[in-house]
């Protein structure tokens, strides 16, 4: 599925701020919608009957409509509560989008939803979340926490307290004064993306009209997900017509939030723009696989300053290195990462450097296997972008291809890495590029280009450098 430019220009921008750290998931019902949980209208539906009411009629004001069920309950919220829990089961699965945000380096999420379905994303992805659905857990830090889930409407286990009504929306202000300040100050550091938001939110209003009436035309620009309206969708072409007027007239009103609205013709767009965002955020990201213990014909000094120059000309081009550590090849790529590293001034070294070594002292053999394959799937999970270069080991006095270079190379590709293997330097890495060129089917242009350049015979190593770096950067443009 193409993306529309501007939802691509998005997504560039979108990644870069991710990459700073300065950004926020804002998730409205419609995400929880997409991974099968019933929407507000369908919630009060039951209670329409006893009210004399029609829901579809009352579905621009469904705060209003849940005021009224409760009024007809003389206060009695039981049976909203219920309602709750029946919808929102804590066992249900998380969506793709979810699954999708949940990998992706976001500590941020907001959400009005009562669901557990962000939490439950981000634990599935072997993350920390630090969950707050009532004021009194937010001066309160989870140890190691990965993200913080501000649920400002309460949670599916605490229905009693879920913001439902229109009393609970009149009091919020005063109630959950801690919920508003965190959230005004998220909304003024950090780049909001919403998804499956309406707008209709009176809580949000409020504290979106606060942003504009005190920083005017300097408000962070934030972006939202909108679905055009599809007239198949419609009974009457006056009905189509309204609604596209209606949907013009919205996407206006939220410029005065400098929110921009990315406009979409159904909501696999949405999976789709994630997906590209990942993308390019791990394009940023390079593995670099390799072992050697024979090192000709250039010699293992040569060798070892070769991969200290590559490891500083990535950082020095902004990339991040991910690295197992390899025999013969890891120590001098680190070297020159770390250096080149610390001679930025104001810079940590984990924004530029993810050292996994292997963990080699496991006695048995069949456990050994099983841990290294469980542990290449989470390191290559990191990076968009893998080098392969060598790949040979000595086993009983000989010099013999190393079968764990190809193992990390399948990994890659099946895990939809950008899996390059550097010819030139011989063994493992010449075998998986002679075989990547004789079935080029799948590769895209760049990356055959990329194969191809790194395939040629070169007597000085230091040549390798710059192709090397030129097909990373090809790569993470693509």
């Amino acid at each position: 599925m193409a993306l529309s430019v501007e939802i691509t220009a998005f997504c560039r921008k979108f990644a870069r701020d991710m990459a700073e750290g300065t950004v926020a998931i804002f998730a409205g019902a419609g995400m929880s919608a997409g991974a099968g949980f019933v929407d507000w209208k369908t919630l009060l539906a039951p209670f329409a009957e006893e009210l004399g009411l029609s829901i579809e009629r009352e579905s621009d004001n469904l705060v209003r409509f849940a005021q009224f069920s409760l009024n007809h309950k003389q206060g009695n919220r039981a049976h909203l509560n219920d309602a709750l829990i029946t919808a929102f089961p804590s066992l249900a699965s998380p969506s793709e989008n979810h699954a999708i945000l949940a990998r992706l380096p976001i500590r941020t999420y907001w959400t009005t939803n009562y669901d557990k379905l962000i939490e439950t994303a981000l634990t599935d992805a072997r993350k920390t979340p630090d969950v707050k659905h009532v004021d009194s857990q937010l001066p309160v830090t989870k140890p190691k926490r990965d993200a913080i889930v501000y649920k400002m409407h309460g949670d599916v286990d605490h229905p009693q307290d879920a913001v439902l009504t229109r009393d609970d929306y009149e009091a919020y202000g005063g109630k959950h004064l801690g919920f508003v300040n965190a959230l005004v100050g998220d909304l003024t550091g950090k780049t909001f993306l919403f998804i499956g938001f309406s707008f209709s939110d009176p809580n949000l209003d409020h504290v979106l009209s606060q942003l504009r009436l005190r920083y005017q035309t300097g408000q962070r620009e934030h972006y939202c997900f909108v679905r055009v309206p599809q007239k198949d969708t419609y009974d009457s072409d006056e009905d189509f017509a309204y609604a596209k007027a209606r949907h013009r007239h919205m996407v206006i009103d939220l410029k005065r939030y400098n929110v921009t609205a990315l406009e979409i013709g159904d909501y696999a767009t949405i999976t789709e723009a994630l997906k590209t965002i990942e993308n390019l955020y791990r394009r940023r990201l390079v593995f670099v696989s390799g072992s050697a213990s024979d090192f000709s014909p250039w010699g293992e000094m040569a060798v070892n300053a070769f991969f200290r120059d590559l490891g500083s000309i990535l950082i020095d081009n902004d990339f991040q290195i991910v690295s197992g550590f390899g025999l013969g090849v890891g120590n001098s790529l680190i070297s020159g990462a770390i250096e080149k590293a610390y001679a930025r001034k104001n810079t940590r070294l984990d924004n530029f450097l993810q050292v996994r070594p292997f963990p080699r002292d496991i006695a048995d053999a069949d456990e050994r296997a099983a841990i290294w394959h469980r542990y290449r799937q989470e390191l290559l999970s990191l990076p968009g972008i893998a080098l392969f270069f060598f790949g040979n080991k000595e086993v009983g006095g000989k010099i013999v291809p190393a079968d764990g270079v190809r193992k990390e190379f399948e990994i890659a590709r099946a895990q939809g890495v950008a899996a390059v293997p550097v010819g030139a330097t011989g063994s493992m890495a010449d075998e998986l590029a002679a075989e990547a060129l004789a079935s080029p089917a799948g590769l895209s242009q760049a990356m055959l280009a990329a194969i191809t350049a790194l395939n040629q015979p070169i007597a000085d190593l230091n040549n390798l450098l710059q192709p090397t770096i030129d097909a990373v950067k090809a790569l993470a443009a693509e």
